[in-house]
């Protein structure tokens, strides 16, 4: 018996011993992902993945020839890879995912139609703004809705985890909130009269203002501005100063203002001045808070 109980207790001694040095590994194992470099990296591996939207044109939409991913956010990170030296690996997400699959790392920027927000704030680092939109509903004309005092008591549709969703939620509680998994879901809700509007970023909404045929309009009070930027993981000060520098030279050499002007400028559908330019995160956060 007593060998037997010091044999039982030398195995659980043996296996707590374990268990801990396990635990210690795998503390030490996220410390060492926590601290890792993200600019490093990126440049050893020499690629940068980055997350887009598949079903927001002109951001991030499904070429139908093609079958690639094609867009203004598609192309600002292809050319701010380029100004880091690397390649541009793109990887499609939904408008809900984004922030997640930056925070776990399967993306290392974001440029998917991301709208400032002090909420996204303390969930992830943005880059300077590199432009700016109104964000508007889109109304059935038959409706006669002319302000968004109009819509009080209706239900409005829009992508979930959207800007539009955000600021109709703090800036207009009584309209009623209905939220979609992407924009053509919440359109065909408003086909079908479900919804009274459908809120999204101006440069989204056009594509269905025109697909309507002169059956819709925007309200012309917009819900707010949306000063869109890039997204990156907190904790990594080198790479959010080396993309910032990036998009700094690439203000002053145009090629911002060319990007704009081949999805979204004079010519297009869209026929849109770019109003703003490059502005610091810090100064958006004193406009929008």
């Amino acid at each position: 018996m007593a060998k037997y109980a010091i044999s039982c207790t030398w195995q659980r001694k043996t296996l707590s011993a374990v268990v801990l040095a396990s635990a210690v590994l795998g503390l030490s194992g996220v410390s060492g992902t926590a601290s890792a470099n993200e600019l490093a990296d990126i440049k050893a591996h020499g690629e940068m993945v980055c997350g887009t939207l598949s079903t927001t044109e002109p951001m991030g939409f499904t070429d139908a020839k093609t079958r690639k991913v094609v867009g203004f956010d598609v192309d600002v990170c292809q050319a701010l890879a380029d100004q880091l030296g690397v390649k541009m690996v793109q990887k499609t997400l939904s408008v809900e995912a984004r922030i997640p699959e930056l925070q776990i790392g399967r993306v290392d920027i974001l440029s998917a139609a991301l709208g400032y927000t002090a909420e996204r704030a303390k969930q992830i680092d943005f880059t300077s703004s590199h432009f700016q939109v109104p964000l508007k509903v889109l109304v059935p004309v038959s409706d006669g809705d002319k302000s968004l005092a109009d819509l009080d008591d209706k239900r409005v549709g829009m992508t979930s985890g959207s800007t539009s969703e955000y600021w109709l939620r703090k800036s207009f509680p009584k309209i009623g909130v209905v939220t979609y998994h992407d924009s053509p879901s919440a359109f065909l809700a408003l086909q079908q009269r479900k919804i009274s509007g459908q809120a999204f970023a101006q440069t989204s909404g056009i594509r269905y203002l025109q697909a309507g045929k002169g059956k819709y309009a925007f309200i012309d009070q917009p819900i707010g501005w949306e000063p869109n930027a890039l997204g990156v993981r907190k904790g990594e000060p080198e790479f959010l100063a080396a993309v910032n520098s990036a998009l700094e030279k690439m203000e002053q050499e145009g090629k911002l203002d060319a990007i704009w002007n081949k999805w979204l400028g004079k010519g297009t559908v869209y026929n849109m001045p770019r109003e703003h330019k490059l502005e610091p995160i810090e100064q958006i956060k004193l406009s929008t808070e």
